[in-house]
């Protein structure tokens, strides 16, 4: 009798875990499936360009690699074109010495590793014919501005409403050197691309939750993006709020990253997801 009751409990047991495997694989189809449906409302005719740091770097230059949030975007968006110029550890915020570099690809935070050389570079190919020029530019990026404040001191202490108060002519006639704070560089860059490209659409990507520094100060981060793109009237998806992955998660187990910051494959495919659904939203609004 005791041998059966533990077959018995051994038994519900199994069948518990194959339903929870079960009701996980099916979310993640029906995630994927609300995804690819984006797919077919005529996106073939977009070209999407995306800057960012490390973890759209990791789906490479050609959106072709699992591991990188892009690589499931352009396969749930299914894009005309798909290309990021992304570079590890870049960030928004530059610093007193940054300069126009767009030769540089050190993989690591620097003072010219930053959106703006991105920019620069993105212009630059589009100039030389060897981009096509976008309709759709993603910008991800953040986590470094957040992760390395003693490397970024002045990031953080300007708001969107300060960095909007500025008056004296454009800020795009500022050198990036004079630009020292996060607010102040995304609207320094998002106002170059405007007038580089004044018929694309650009979305802003809040950064990721991540086990590397605090919630407040990815928070605050994503605030001041988010304030910006409200003075510039973009759209900006909060996946630090919104994209179902949780730093507090990750340190008790990697998942959806696999280092607590960089996506693994099925975080990159949470994001593409999720970025893929928002994006086609924003489209047709």
């Amino acid at each position: 009798m005791r041998n059966y009751f533990i077959t018995a409990i051994l038994a519900v047991a199994f069948v518990l875990s194959a339903c929870a495997q079960t009701e996980n694989t099916d979310n993640a189809a029906q995630q994927g499936n609300a995804a690819e449906s984006v797919a077919k409302q005529g996106n073939d005719s977009v070209n999407v360009v995306i800057l960012g740091d490390s973890n759209t770097w990791i789906g490479g230059d050609d959106c072709d690699k699992p591991k990188g949030w892009n690589y499931w975007f352009r396969r749930f968006f299914a894009p005309a074109t798909c290309k990021s110029y992304a570079r590890s550890g870049a960030t928004w915020t530059n610093t007193n010495v940054t300069k126009y570099n767009v030769e540089e690809n050190i993989g690591r935070l620097g003072n010219d590793n930053v959106i703006y050389n991105q920019v620069c570079r993105l212009k630059n190919a589009v100039g030389s014919g060897s981009q096509v020029k976008p309709d759709l530019i993603i910008i991800g990026c953040g986590t470094n501005d957040a992760w390395f404040l003693s490397k970024r001191p002045k990031a953080l202490d300007t708001t969107a409403d300060q960095a909007f108060a500025y008056r004296d002519g454009l800020i795009t006639s500022k050198k990036p050197s004079q630009v020292l704070s996060l607010a102040e560089s995304v609207r320094y860059n998002c106002e170059i691309l405007m007038e580089a490209f004044p018929e694309a659409q650009i979305i802003l990507l809040a950064p990721l939750q991540t086990t590397a520094t605090s919630p407040e100060l990815i928070r605050k981060t994503a605030e001041i993006i988010e304030g910006c793109g409200s003075h510039l009237s973009l759209n900006v998806i909060r996946l630090d709020r919104d994209a179902g992955i949780y730093a507090t998660q990750e340190k008790v187990a990697f998942r959806y990253t696999y280092d607590g910051t960089h996506t693994s494959e099925a975080g990159a495919r949470r994001i593409g997801a999720y970025v893929a659904r928002q994006v086609g939203t924003i489209l047709n609004m």
